[in-house]
C-alpha cells in the first residue's frame, strides 16, 4: 500500500484482506492454502513520531522489512499497510518478494493533498501533527508504473464511494500469475554470471572505500559523491564504521545476486540503498 498520510490506506488494506479471505473461502478456491496477513505500524509498535526523527524512522523501516521477510512466502499474502512513501523502500520490498520467487503489486491510494489534510485534522489526536503531515507529503515519491518495484500498479481514488478496489486484477496479479523466474539477461547485453558478481562486489566495495576515505579529513560532510554514479550518499552526521558499511554491502549484494541489476545501475542502486538505511 502507498499514498499520502491519512489517504485511507488502512481502510483499503482491511477491505483487501476481507476480499481475499472471502474468495479463498469459495469452493472453487478452497484448495489454495493461502493465508492473508496485514503488517501495519501498530503491529510493529511504530508511532507517528517515528517519522519525524531519521534514527527512529530507520528503525521503523527495519522492523517493516524484517516482518515482511519473515512472513512473505508463496503460501502467504502479505499486505504492507505502512506509509511506503519513498521509492527506495518500495524497491527493498520488491527485492524481498523477488528473493522468495513470489508475486507482488502496489496499490496506490490516490487523494488530493487538501482532502488528506482535512481527514488528518478530523482524526484529532489519532492523526499526524500538522507539521509532520506537511513534511511527509513533501517527501512522498509518486509511484511509477514503469519501475519494476512499482509494478503492477493499481490506483484507487480514495474516499470516492464509486471507485472500488480493482480486486479481480489484484487477485490475478498476486494469485493467478506465476512469479517470473530469474532472468539473467534482463534488457541488457549478455553478461556472464561470474562477470556480474565480480562487478557487483567491485562497485559496492569501491563505494564503501570512498566513504571511508572521505572521513579521513576529519571535516564533517553532509554528502559524498562516490565512484560510478552522480548520486550522493547522504551522511548521517557521524562517522560510518567499516563493520557498518560491510553489513549494508552484504545485505545489498545478497538481495541482488540471484537476479542481476543492469551493471550500469549497480552503483546508483547501492547509493539509494545506503541513503534509505543510514
Amino acid at each position: 500500500m502507498t499514498g499520502y498520510p491519512s489517504s485511507g490506506k488502512s481502510t483499503r488494506a482491511l477491505e483487501l484482506k476481507r476480499l481475499f479471505e472471502a474468495r479463498l473461502s469459495e469452493p472453487l478456491h478452497q484448495h489454495r492454502r493461502l493465508t492473508v496477513q496485514i503488517i501495519d505500524d501498530a503491529s510493529l509498535g511504530v508511532t507517528h513520531d517515528a517519522y519525524s526523527k531519521p534514527s527512529a524512522e530507520k528503525i521503523a523501516r527495519g522492523a517493516l522489512l524484517s516482518a515482511v521477510e519473515r512472513l512473505v512466502s508463496r503460501e502467504t499474502i502479505v499486505i504492507a499497510d505502512t506509509p511506503n512513501y519513498i521509492k527506495g523502500l518500495r524497491y527493498q520490498l520488491y527485492c524481498i518478494s523477488r528473493e522468495v520467487s513470489t508475486t507482488q503489486c502496489l496499490v496506490h491510494c490516490a487523494i488530493s493533498i487538501d482532502a488528506a489534510r482535512k481527514i488528518n485534522r478530523d482524526r484529532g489526536p489519532d492523526g499526524y501533527p500538522d507539521a509532520l503531515f506537511e513534511e511527509l507529503v513533501m517527501r512522498y515519491e509518486e509511484p511509477n508504473p514503469a519501475a519494476k518495484w512499482d509494478s503492477p500498479l493499481f490506483t484507487v481514488i480514495q474516499h470516492d464511494p464509486v471507485d472500488e478496489l480493482p480486486f479481480d486484477a489484484i487477485w490475478d496479479a498476486l494469485v493467478e500469475q506465476r512469479a517470473p523466474p530469474p532472468n539473467f539477461a534482463t534488457a541488457m547485453k549478455p553478461v556472464s554470471e561470474t562477470n556480474y558478481l565480480f562487478e557487483l562486489d567491485k562497485m559496492t566495495l569501491d563505494i564503501i572505500s570512498a566513504l571511508l576515505e572521505s572521513q579521513k579529513s576529519g571535516v564533517p560532510m553532509s554528502e559524498v559523491v562516490v565512484p560510478g554514479t552522480k548520486d550522493k550518499v547522504h551522511m548521517p552526521g557521524r562517522n560510518l564504521t567499516l563493520s557498518e558499511l560491510r553489513r549494508y554491502r552484504m545485505q545489498f549484494t545478497k538481495l541482488n545476486r540471484q537476479v542481476p541489476l543492469k551493471i550500469d545501475k549497480i552503483s546508483s542502486q547501492f547509493v539509494n540503498y545506503l541513503n534509505i538505511n543510514l
